[in-house]
């Protein structure tokens, strides 16, 4: 198998955090989204950030991953396996971007990410003496973390089933980002908005999970469905460049920046506008900001590369279910039904066009 973590300063870190980016949420222009409306579309996916969501939602009742006989956890690739498939029946083409090596301003993130694991951890194994198992469960979501063991079996799945994967110099949303603005693919699909301070021109989210979602730390379900982001659309609503909308989320804070103690969404919008840009903001307020003319080059000058290929390829479903059954210890049955869709597809493919996936 490829080696998908070229970059051997990542592999030091033996687990993963993912952070959660920017909080642009009460300004950005929001569509509902049918999936039917993206057939035949490239969409580059933001693994790591799906791989979580599917880590942190598929567990047992009492908050623990679903996991092999010898304990390898295995919640990300059931996820994986029935998204692809949803995916795929929807003539959705997606492209996986793997995260490369954090930038070193996202240490601090990551570090309180971690620790923030750890003391949810601790609440979870409490609930779970007391027998609170909403509770636990709640607390169980939050201790998710995406291991490189984790990584290597996601890649593994994909590729068997003919799904192209890239692997980003560093950030992934900004690898998705670049790959949208190049016109290689229509959006970038992630949970987080940070790919359009990287310039991504759409934004698709809530395609991981769809459906009803519990509101944490509430006894309330609200109806999830995907919806779109324009980025142009945002930034002409808002009055902003996409450079000015950098400002505002260092403002904010970001992955990469604590921020400004006090400043949400509605008042960094009022600062930049009247200001124009964080150089004024700062001179005429006098705010504690740190390193932000790096973050800003992190969004402006992200690194990136164009040494992939976006190629859907034929799947090896025989190695798939030899994979899923007799590594992963997944059940014949459960496996059989998803592998078909792929069968399906590669059959059909060879009677139509190239616009199909495999062919």
């Amino acid at each position: 198998m490829q080696d998908i973590i070229p970059w051997k300063a990542f592999i030091q870190d033996p687990s993963i955090v993912v952070t959660m980016g920017v909080k642009l949420g009460d300004l950005v222009v929001k569509h509902p989204l049918a999936e039917s409306d993206l057939k035949g579309k490239v969409i580059a996916f933001d693994t790591y950030n799906m791989l979580y969501q599917f880590l942190s939602s598929i567990r047992t009742p009492e908050g623990f991953p679903l996991t092999a006989p010898d304990g390898r956890v295995v919640s990300h690739i059931k996820g994986l396996l029935g998204r692809t498939v949803n995916l795929l029946s929807s003539s959705i083409r997606p492209v996986f971007i793997f995260d490369g090596v954090p930038h070193p301003l996202k240490r601090g993130t990551l570090d309180l990410r971690r620790e923030r694991k750890e003391k949810a951890r601790a609440e979870w194994e409490r609930a779970l003496e007391e027998g609170d198992m909403d509770r636990a469960r709640s607390k169980a979501r939050q201790t998710s973390r995406i291991t490189l063991d984790m990584v290597q079996d996601a890649w593994k799945l994909l590729t068997l089933l003919g799904l192209p994967c890239i692997q980003a110099k560093s950030e992934g949303e900004a690898q998705a980002a670049h790959i949208c603005i190049k016109k290689e693919g229509y959006a970038v699909c992630s949970q987080d908005f940070d790919s359009l301070l990287f310039g991504a021109p759409v934004l698709i989210r809530n395609m991981a999970t769809t459906g009803r979602r519990k509101l944490p730390g509430k006894n309330v379900h609200i109806d999830v469905i995907p919806e779109r982001i324009d980025l142009g659309e945002t930034l002409d609503r808002l009055g902003l460049t996409r450079d000015q909308l950098i400002d505002l989320a260092i403002l904010m804070g970001t992955d990469f920046n604590e921020g400004v103690p006090g400043i949400g969404p509605k008042k960094g919008l009022a600062l930049i506008k009247e200001m124009g840009s964080i150089e004024e903001v700062s001179r005429s307020r006098r705010l504690p900001l740190l390193e932000w003319e790096e973050v800003r080059k992190v969004f402006r000058e992200p690194q990136v590369h164009d040494d992939y290929s976006i190629s859907f390829q034929d799947p090896d479903l025989d190695a798939a279910k030899d994979f899923l059954v007799g590594e992963l210890s997944f059940s014949l049955a459960s496996v059989e039904g998803p592998l078909k869709v792929f069968e399906k597809e590669r059959t059909s493919a060879g009677q139509s066009s190239l616009d199909n996936f495999f062919g």
